[in-house]
């Protein structure tokens, strides 16, 4: 196999996992608190990019990185995976797995838009329209289709989404200031913050019990959310020479896992969830494929 054909087997295996990773969600949210959940797959995956990099002969770029930006790096940590974790698997605790998942899909969709303040991007008109359908999807999934009543099934589960989104851009964003190695960067992010978490969870919650079933599914989260597809899509990203087509395999990251829902879970996925899904996917196929066929140089769209 050729360069392209192995980065399409690395993608479609993160692809793949990510996919399973809602679903194991609500599995582990049945042993742990949010919190809870957070620490144990934290460590399960500083554990496992430590061993990567050690594979890789690059553990010792850990401390290099690290005594070149401290603050940066404390701050990253913070945003994720202390704050970003905690509000998703909170949301995921009050959510269908179908409905947080959805809500959560549509940070890609907020990136430009936070963009704009933060890194001085400009706006697009298709990002523009992109949020506008986007956002009819999560109203949709958001009152189950139950426009007239405006009835929300849980509103503080849909805002914790909503602001895990939030934070997953905020924490990209900063993080378009780092020149460092990616897989270092990720365990110098979880490792710093660790402390976070550990403190938080013993001044709110208490430390988790481990049976052999509740570590499994934590450490089940830490290794495929978090630590070894993250890796897999790295390497995927290096070795195709079309990284705009290997981006587009990620709109299969939705639909598989509404599948993983509905046979893991036994969840009966509502019509209002399809639909926004729907509207959701098609905003993100707006704003990532139509100005690659549309636009050209002197094109009014952007």
């Amino acid at each position: 196999m050729n360069s392209t054909q192995i980065a399409y087997l690395y993608g479609l295996g993160a692809v793949l996992l990510w996919s399973t990773v809602a679903a194991a969600f609500k599995v582990a949210l049945d042993y742990f608190t949010p919190l809870q959940l957070v620490l144990v797959a934290v460590l399960t995956s500083i554990a496992t990019l430590s061993i990567i990099l050690l594979m890789q002969g690059k553990l010792n770029l850990v401390s290099r990185q690290f005594l070149q930006r401290p603050t940066f790096y404390l701050i990253s940590g913070m945003l994720n995976p202390f704050l970003y974790y905690y509000v998703l698997f909170a949301a995921y605790d009050l959510l269908p797995a179908q409905q947080a998942l959805s809500l959560n899909y549509t940070w890609a969709i907020l990136l430009p838009i936070l963009s704009v303040p933060f890194l001085g991007h400009s706006l697009s008109k298709t990002d523009m329209i992109a949020a506008m359908i986007a956002y009819v999807g999560v109203f949709i999934i958001a009152t189950g289709g139950n426009f007239t009543t405006m009835s929300f099934e849980s509103p503080i589960g849909i805002l914790l989404a909503l602001l895990s989104t939030v934070l997953w851009c905020l924490y990209w964003i900063f993080n378009t200031k780092d020149n460092g190695n990616a897989i270092v960067s990720l365990l110098l992010s979880f490792t710093l913050g660790l402390p976070f978490i550990v403190i938080t969870l013993l001044l709110t919650d208490k430390l988790p019990t481990l049976t052999a079933e509740a570590l499994f599914a934590g450490m089940y989260v830490g290794l495929f959310e978090m630590g070894v597809t993250f890796v897999l899509w790295l390497i995927a990203l290096k070795k195709t020479d079309k990284a705009a087509n290997m981006s587009t395999m990620v709109f299969l990251t939705p639909v598989l896992s509404v599948g993983f829902i509905t046979w893991i879970l036994k969840e009966n996925i509502a019509v209002a969830t399809y639909l926004g899904l729907g509207f959701i996917l098609s905003a993100l196929a707006l704003q990532k494929l139509l100005p690659r066929f549309v636009c050209r140089p002197g094109s009014q769209l952007t």
